[in-house]
Formats: C-alpha cells, structure tokens, sequence
C-alpha cells in the first residue's frame, strides 16, 4: 500500500504516525512499552501541535511551556512527538544545531547503547526531554516545581505590557503515577498553592503490568483531586479530540486552581488481540499483531518508521508556524524590556546562561574563633541569608521544620510563596519531602536555585528525588540538620546512623559535613559554584567549636573536600586522624593529646569525599600519603564508606549500632565517641 493510499484524515493520519512509531520502535528493540503511545497518541499530538507554546527552532526559549511525560515507559510517545514537531538540537554546551533534536534513526536505535532514545526519558538526552522520568509520580512532582518556578519568574519579572512568563506546564501521567505517594504530595501541595499553570492528563486505562486495576486500586480519583484543591474534568474516550480540546480549553479558562482531566483510554489502541489488556503494556506486540493493527489503522502492512510528508507539513503548520510566531513576539518584548528594565534583564540572561550572581557570596560572614561556637545549622543559617540577598533567583524552604533547620530567608523583601505573592522567596513544603524534593528538581530545571530542607534522617523519604537531582546534574541544595546521635533525646527514631554512608552511595551527590561555622561558610560558597552537582548540607544540631585560623590551617581549604588541619610537630606523621563534623572537634581534642604525648600526629578535615577525590593525585597523597597507613576516621556513623581511606589497619571511631534517647553529650560518652578513644585506637595501632 503506498502512502498516498492512506485516506484517514489529517489529524488521524499524524495520530496513527505516533502510534506505528511507537509500535515499531519498540518491536525493532525487542523491549519497551507500546500500548501506552498507542492510548495517549490524540492527546499527545492535540497538546503539541495546537496547544503547546514552544518553538521548534528556538526549543530551548525559557519562556515556553513545558510538557513532561511522568509515565516515562511511554517514551517512545515523546521521542515522536519531538521528532515530529521538528524541534532542533541542542548539545549539552548550550550549542544550537541545524539538525533535528531526534533523527528517525535515533528513533530505531530506541533504547541501544549510546542512543538519545533512552528505554525512559533521560534529561540532557535530547532537547525536548524537560525532566527525568520513569520512576513513576517523579514527573508530577517536578511539574508541581516548574509550576511554582513559572509563578514565581511571573511575579518577580513580569511589568506592566511586559507579561514575559506566562508559562503552563502540560502532564501526562498513569495510574502508577497517582497511586505514588510522591505524586500526592505534590498534588496536595499544587492544589493549596492554587497553581492554575498546571494541568495533569491522568491516562485512567484500568491496566497495570499484574492486569487490571482493581486487584489494588478501586478509589474515585477525581473527587480525591477535587478535595486537593483540583479543577476536574472527565473525557471519556481518549480518541475525541474535540473533547480533549474542551477539556484543555476548560483549563486555560480556570483560575486558582490546577485542572486534572480524567482520560478513559484503551491501551494498545487499535491492537485486536492486545487492546485493553496487560500483555500491551511493557512488551513487543509482536510482529503478526502489529501487521493486524497496521491493517486496523489502513496503514501499510509492512513499513516500518512511516513518516508521511503531510504528517510533517502538519506539524510545520501547527506547532512550527504557531511557535515561531509566539517566539518572534516575545522576543522583541524582550528587546524592549531589556532598554526599560536593564537589571531584571540582566538578572535574566544570567539565569538563563546559568552563570552566578556577580558577588554571589559577598554576605557570607566569617565568624570569630570562639571556644563555645555553635552548631552548624545556626551557622548554615546565617550563611544562607547572606548567600540569598545577593543570589536573586535563590529561593527554597523547608518540609515545616524552619526553625530547627535554620533555614528561612528574614532579610527585609525576602517574603512567602504562595497564592497571595507568587514573589517570595520563603517556600513552605508542608510535612511532604518527597514532593518537596521532587518539586526543587522541577525549580531548578526552570532555572531557579533552589534549596530544601528536613532533618537528616528524612532523607530516607526523599531519596529517590535526591537521586534523580544527581543522574540530571540539577544544583539542588538538600539542607539536613540534626544529624546524628548529637540530636539527643529524639533517640534512634531521629538519629541518623546509616545515612551518610547511604547518601555517599549517591554517585555524583556531594555530601557536605563541615566542622565549623567557618568551614559552613566556605562550603556553601564551593557548592553555589557547582552549577551541575546537587548537594546534601549535612549540620548539627549541638554546639561545636570554631577553631582558631590563625593557628590552624585556612577554612577555605575545605573547598578542596580534605585538608591538613593540624600538622604533626615534625611534618612527618606517624598517625592521621580523619574528621568531619561535629567529630571534627574530637579530632582536635585527640590530635592535641597525641601532640602532647610525642606522638607524631596529623588531624585532616574531610568536610567532603566527593570533592576531594575530584583533585590530583599529588595533592591527596600529600594529605594522605600512602605510607602511613597508620589511620583512625571519627565519624558519628556507620564506617561504611570510610575504607577507602583506612585500608585494611585503619580503625573507626564512630557507630555500629542505632543510637539512644538522651542528653548528646552523655551519648557520645555511651558510644566511646569521645577523644579518649581515640587516642587508644591510635595507641592500639601503633603497638604503645
């Protein structure tokens, strides 16, 4: 059958493209999911050719919608979708080809080595993927975060005649994605915020991979969002495409809230013997079916990868035509608010081209040496507040734990978020870190620099999304505090014990221990200069001291990750003593005992691993050097990931065990954290 052959109209001819591309892709793989492209495919192509705002020439425009597909085992319904609408490369330097984001041979290279066609959608893959997806609900909490991110560009850069972010933010989720608690969260979360820029498409197909949806999932959807806070509209057939627009329409006219559209589909669309059922869902159809459902479509039997030409005309004269008008007006807006307001514009391109603020850290204090100090989350939050008057588009909050955490914004305009000032810089999460890390993710990838905090041991809640912040290189700052037994009488319910180690495990993530309010200072100014790391700020809540500088060496060595901080008297040591933290102290207090004693000892921060495993091998031999393997880490955690550093003689001072309910100076005597101990370990190591 040739393809002039084909006599379905236009809209149906492009939408049965979508479907047979998606089918083949996934045949010629011999993996990946089918039936869903094939379900979604109207409202895929409805959104993209007559609704979304996005130039295909110009794909990466800040001030386009965004689209994020949360049910990323569909992927191959996004990959067509930007090939179709033509969108054009941009490599991972910021470089704008004349050649298409996604070829069709990167189409049938779907899910091989190598390919931007990933088996989920991967950010930075290929223009056009907006965010990381796959674990299912994790694109309905980043989408909850570009929202919020557009709301907030909103209100503190739009000027009367100068609406430049007028931002939606387009979702297509599953039913694994609502059953998420994450994506809960984050809809509880949207629907208080009353952000009327986001709109989630739920595909209510009834299928999940062990069959049917009633085996664990019988509840009114609709009516749980409306009680969230949510617009609802039901479309029951997800082919009619005038119902679809309704809907869509329906959103566009809401205010304060956002809309969930409730979409009744059949997956595997058009498949006689797999539709509607789970044998459509994560597997190959099989040759034989797709000739059936070809044949099903009219569509040629035996082609595979068909694009026909009036496909991509239709495309051009949808989403090409429409947004390349939207682009071209708003950039001479631009041009004119550039001459009327060149500070906001400055702040803008800047952004935008992800550099810093000209003197980002020009407010972080550096405090005086002081026996009594404090704890590290007091000095976190100073340094955050003098960080955020000088860094504009820095903003975050915490999960409700602000002041434990220390991290609320109090210099004067700093303000809150939410539906009466869509410009403040004070984020408040609710009891819900996983949406809350969900939606920093989603923040960040509108250009924002977010932060989040919680107490340490509630990373356990969020990890996922702290996770996916580090596969996508997003610079999302994790605040934790209370961060070990040192919290006290909480006990081992709030004491993290394992969660260093876990947070280590991170490939990518920068867990960052400081040991005094100095080195808070300069860690958080290595962090901001890491425009693609996310970082875990881990803090105390009891006092530590702030050393003496100019005995000891510079803070601003902690941007190297791991430092001498105190030199054997002969520069020669026979033992070295490996701290972060509130341990940092203990180290101080054993190194001066040794010191006292005539052992030849060295105390070295390590306020981070991962940075300093970035620097040369000179320099971390000169640290460490490798013949003195004479070595004791103090830590108050598991020893898990410190044996890298202490080989095979090495000893750890810290936990083996959960902690206890108690005053945090009596616990650390409990668990032999203390420089008694230390100083045994060493003497047991070195035979005295």
């Amino acid at each position: 059958m040739a393809t002039a052959e084909l006599s379905v109209g236009i809209e149906q001819l492009a939408i049965n493209t979508i479907r047979t591309l998606a089918m083949d892709a996934v045949q010629k793989a011999n993996s990946g999911h089918p039936g869903t492209p094939m379900a979604l495919a109207p409202v895929a192509y409805q959104i993209w050719n007559n609704n979304l705002k996005l130039d295909p020439a110009n794909p990466l425009w800040p001030c386009r919608d965004r689209f994020v597909l949360s049910c990323g085992h569909a992927s191959m319904l996004l990959y067509s979708m930007i090939h179709l609408a033509g969108l054009k490369k941009v490599d991972k330097k910021g470089v704008q080809h004349d050649e298409p984001a996604l070829s069709l041979d990167d189409l049938k290279n779907f899910r091989q080595l190598g390919s931007p066609c990933a088996g989920h959608p991967e950010f930075g893959d290929a223009t056009g993927i907006e965010t990381t997806t796959g674990p299912l609900g994790q694109g309905c909490g980043n989408s909850v975060g570009m929202a919020m991110g557009a709301k907030w560009l909103a209100a503190r850069y739009n000027r009367p005649g100068f609406d430049l972010f007028e931002n939606n933010v387009y979702v297509l989720c599953s039913d694994g994605d609502i059953m998420e608690g994450v994506a809960c969260e984050a809809a509880s979360l949207a629907g208080h915020l009353q952000l009327d820029n986001l709109i989630w498409v739920y595909d209510d197909n009834n299928i999940t991979i062990e069959g049917e949806t009633e085996l664990a999932f019988s509840e009114d959807v609709a009516t749980r969002f409306q009680g969230l806070g949510w617009n609802t509209i039901v479309v029951e057939d997800a082919n009619d495409l005038t119902a679809i627009q309704g809907a869509i329409d329906n959103f566009h006219s809401t205010e304060h809230k956002p809309t969930l559209v409730v979409l009744r589909s059949i997956i595997g669309w058009g498949s006689p013997n797999k539709a509607n059922t789970h044998n459509a869902h994560g597997a190959p159809l099989g040759e034989d079916e797709i000739v059936l459902t070809k044949r099903a479509y009219g569509w040629p039997e035996n082609e595979k990868f068909l694009v026909p030409g009036e496909v991509r005309k239709q495309f051009e004269k949808g989403i090409g035509a429409r947004g390349s008008k939207a682009y071209s007006d708003w950039a001479a807006k631009f041009a004119d608010y550039k001459a009327k307001f060149p500070q906001e514009a400055a702040e803008l391109d800047a952004m935008w081209a992800g550099n810093l603020p000209a003197g980002f850290d020009a407010g972080i204090p550096v405090f005086p040496a002081d026996a009594k100090g404090m704890a590290t989350r007091i000095s976190s939050g100073k340094v955050l507040n003098g960080l955020a008057k000088h860094y504009p588009w820095m903003i975050g909050g915490s999960a409700d734990l602000a002041p434990s955490t220390m991290t609320m914004l109090e210099f004067e305009g700093a303000g809150h978020f939410g539906p009466h000032n869509y410009a403040g810089r004070n984020l408040h999460f609710g009891i819900r870190e996983h949406g809350m890390a969900a939606a920093c993710n989603g923040l960040s990838l509108m250009g924002i620099r977010p932060y989040c905090a919680t107490f340490f041991v509630f990373t356990d809640y969020l990890r996922p999304s702290m996770r996916l912040s580090s596969i996508m290189h997003r610079p999302v700052t994790y605040v934790f505090t209370h961060d070990s037994i040192g919290l006290g009488e909480d006990g081992p319910t709030h004491q993290p014990v394992e969660h260093l180690a876990a947070a280590r495990a991170i490939p990518g993530l920068a867990v960052v221990r400081p040991g005094d309010a100095n080195e808070v200072g300069e860690c958080y100014r290595e962090v901001m200069k890491r425009l693609k790391q996310p970082a875990a700020m881990v803090l105390t809540r009891q006092n530590v001291p702030t050393i003496d500088r100019t005995k000891f060496a510079p803070a601003a060595m902690a941007a190297k990750g791991g430092y001498i901080l105190a030199e054997a008297k002969s520069g020669k040591p026979e033992v070295i003593l490996i701290a972060t933290g509130s341990e940092l102290d203990i180290g101080m207090k054993a190194w001066e005992q040794l010191t006292a004693g005539g052992v030849e000892a060295r105390l070295v921060s390590m306020p981070c691993c991962e940075w300093f495993e970035e620097q040369d091998q000179k320099y971390r031999d000169e640290v460490l050097p490798p013949t003195v393997v004479n070595r004791v880490a103090i830590e108050a955690g598991i020893r898990q990931s410190w044996d890298r550093y202490l080989g095979f003689q090495g000893r750890f001072v810290g936990m083996s065990s959960f902690g206890a309910s108690g005053p945090f100076n009596l616990l650390y005597k409990h668990f032999a954290l203390t420089p008694e101990n230390v100083v045994t370990q060493v003497m047991g190591l070195l035979g005295k």
